[in-house]
């Protein structure tokens, strides 16, 4: 790290412009590999047998999909436009934003801001894939958000002040915890304060459990339902690895509870993120349901809201779920008037609100840091906004069906 900080910047910059594009790349390889109907577009995935022999340039990053092209009659014409510009798209966009950090934060030391940084470009990386193939197919693979959820969580724990930070606090390389704006309670330190090491055990198996199968039939009522979701758990073979993952997982919590200290710290708040960013919309989507009278929001923008928790905490998350429906609104509008889509993915919302996060959080905490300062607001304002996104959701119901009668 020190030897890379040491660097003239504008070298920095071009190395990162190339990991950027190799990972543009990745994603590439994870849009079309762990899809649902996975294809071998990819020139790092296993060719179709039809398909004319790979050459070694076809994986240069952003100018092999030139070279690609010859495959077009197997994928479709132009197929390799979008993945090339996505990797373009990449290491021009990382490495701006590790320029822009560079200049916004000049008082940080280089190797604070550089795993900041890394943090970020992870996240961002994460969200490309899974809102790729949120729209293409209207899913998010499991494959990809609950890994990121393990990589944010292993993050906060080596390096909490990869966690976003609270500007207005000093020094700058303090990160963001449960408490901020506040200060942190002694009651959540780690050993010998049971009580914090209880809030993290029930963050983690929270987040095991609802990983599990999910099947819920209420037509022959509750008792037969639950017998049916607990069957469904014992037979699925998943049941028995997040079982295992979540005694893992328990050992190293506490093994870092008993350690204490800022690893602590940073675990506790991204496992905090974990419950409230996937709580947040899972409550959605049960308050969708209820209203709409079918599935409003798919789980995978539960597991997808979690990781972005695990890496910015739980404070951003409300942010996000303020300013990710307000961009749907208007993009769902327009599909039903245009294309008379009703079925809008919400995952790429989520992830363009957690960069509007990361690239604008100095201003954004500037402007609502006084409301995380009461504590108590805090949980009120959440049923509010369940309430009012319940009355949204209802009124959306009625203005969708209006426009299709009159656009018919």
């Amino acid at each position: 790290m020190n030897t890379f900080c040491a660097i003239p910047l504008e070298a920095r910059l071009i190395v990162i412009f190339v990991v950027g594009a190799c990972l543009g790349a990745a994603v590439n390889w994870a849009i079309y590999r762990l899809a649902w109907f996975s294809r071998a577009v990819s020139p790092w995935s296993p060719p179709d047998p039809s398909a004319p022999p790979r050459r070694w340039f076809d994986r240069t990053p952003i100018i092999g999909w030139l070279g690609l092209r010859r495959e077009a009659r197997l994928h479709g014409v132009g197929f390799w436009i979008r993945p090339m510009l996505l990797e373009m798209a990449t290491a021009v966009g990382l490495a701006w934003l590790y320029g822009w950090q560079t200049a916004a934060w000049p008082t940080l030391p280089s190797e604070l801001v550089l795993w900041r940084f890394l943090a970020n470009a992870l996240l961002i990386g994460l969200m490309l894939a899974a809102s790729m193939i949120d729209v293409d197919e209207k899913i998010i693979p499991d494959a990809i958000t609950i890994p990121g959820t393990l990589a944010g969580l292993a993050l906060a724990a080596v390096r909490p002040e990869s966690l976003l930070f609270d500007p207005f606090q000093l020094p700058l390389s303090s990160f963001l915890h449960i408490a901020s704006p506040n200060p942190w309670p002694d009651r959540l330190n780690g050993f010998p304060n049971g009580w914090s090491l209880a809030l993290g055990l029930a963050c983690w198996w929270a987040w095991c459990a609802a990983l599990l199968p999910r099947s819920w039939r209420r037509r022959h009522g509750w008792r037969r339902a639950v017998q049916l979701w607990l069957a469904r758990i014992v037979r699925e073979r998943v049941s028995y690895r997040l079982g295992a993952m979540a005694v893992l997982g328990s050992l190293v919590l506490a093994w870092i509870w008993m350690r204490g200290g800022w690893a602590w710290q940073g675990l506790l708040s991204s496992l905090v993120g974990v419950v409230v960013g996937g709580g947040l919309i899972w409550a959605v989507r049960i308050v969708g349901a209820a209203v709409l009278r079918r599935e409003a929001m798919g789980f995978g923008d539960v597991t997808l809201m979690a990781m972005i928790g695990a890496f910015l905490g739980w404070q951003p998350c409300l942010v996000i779920f303020f300013l990710a429906p307000m961009a749907g609104l208007i993009v769902g509008l327009l599909r039903v008037v245009l294309f008379r889509d009703k079925e809008i993915p919400y995952g790429p919302f989520l992830c363009l609100a957690a960069l509007f996060v990361i690239v604008r959080w100095d201003w954004i905490w500037e402007r609502c840091w006084h409301v995380f300062e009461l504590e108590w607001f805090v949980p009120l304002a959440m049923v509010l906004c369940l309430a009012l996104m319940a009355l949204m959701l209802g009124t959306w119901r009625l203005v969708r069906s209006l426009l299709v009668r009159l656009f018919r």
